[in-house]
């Protein structure tokens, strides 16, 4: 182990301790600390977005803290160490890498791992293939991870035209809700919908999550856009009647789309590098 890691393990044992440690880490259990773990997390994959690498160092070792000090209580009550962490993980590895190698393309690599995930998976006692699925998981990956399990058993559509037609069919059964004002059966269908939707996203090969991300990023700049042109002529958006919003909305995409625009045509090299002759 590297020492760098070995006087973290030691800074957080001594943290701990009860006669001179910090009295808040004494306090804290595998519960309390859970939420930490999913906010690092996202925390990372914000620096991943961002692509800063010291953020993305500093956020990875706030990851590694949350591991480390779960392994040290787990050391205090003698059920395990980081060592037998990194003994697990590397076991799983070559275990599961032993068996996929031998795949032909990324998409046999993936169904090669998850049918060995699947196997491990009934060794611990699974009995279903949506057995192991996180229940904190956030609900788009959680309906996204159901619906890939569940191709796994031949539970699927065969392409893309199965979920679309089940979208409309969603739509449909909401305005059929929405009729009879029906509130709990609206929130059913609007679930129905939207797990719908990321099973067309699934069978498109694209991430819902991801998608919903770059979506909300994408209303957030032309909002901030239509604020702007709004108030360069003296109004705010509060103030307006929906004719008026609409305006700025569209001024607003207009305006992004030809910055984007611009920097595509500034990022993309010419295709005839100067005084090259193309005759």
């Amino acid at each position: 182990m590297s020492e760098p890691l070995n006087q973290l393990l030691d800074y957080l044992r001594r943290l701990r301790r009860p006669e001179d440690g910090n009295a808040w880490m004494r306090l804290q259990t595998h519960e309390s600390l859970a939420r930490y773990a999913i906010e690092e997390a996202y925390e990372l994959d914000q620096a991943i977005a961002d692509g800063a690498d010291p953020a993305l160092c500093s956020e990875l070792g706030d990851l590694l803290l949350q591991s480390t000090l779960h392994a040290v209580l787990a050391e205090e009550r003698g059920a395990f160490s980081f060592d037998d962490v990194a003994r697990t993980i590397l076991e799983k590895l070559r275990q599961r890498h032993g068996i996929v190698h031998v795949a032909t393309s990324a998409q046999d690599y993936r169904q090669r791992w998850e049918a060995q995930k699947q196997r491990e998976r009934a060794q611990d006692g699974a009995t279903s293939a949506l057995d192991g699925i996180a229940l904190a998981l956030p609900a788009l990956d959680r309906a996204k991870k159901l619906q890939a399990r569940a191709a796994l058993s031949g539970f699927d559509w065969r392409d893309a035209t199965g979920p679309r037609a089940k979208v409309l069919e969603e739509l449909a059964e909401i305005d059929e809700a929405c009729a009879r004002q029906d509130r709990v059966a609206i929130a059913d269908e609007i679930g129905d919908l939207l797990f719908a939707c990321v099973n067309l996203a699934r069978k498109l090969e694209i991430d819902p999550e991801t998608a919903l991300r770059r979506a909300n990023d994408k209303f957030r700049q032309r909002f901030l856009a239509a604020e702007r042109l709004a108030a360069q002529d003296g109004h705010a958006l509060a103030a307006l009647d929906e004719a008026a919003l609409d305006h700025y909305w569209r001024r607003a995409k207009a305006l992004l789309s030809a910055a984007r625009a611009q920097d595509s045509n500034e990022e993309s090299p010419s295709a005839t590098p100067a005084g090259v002759s193309t005759t």
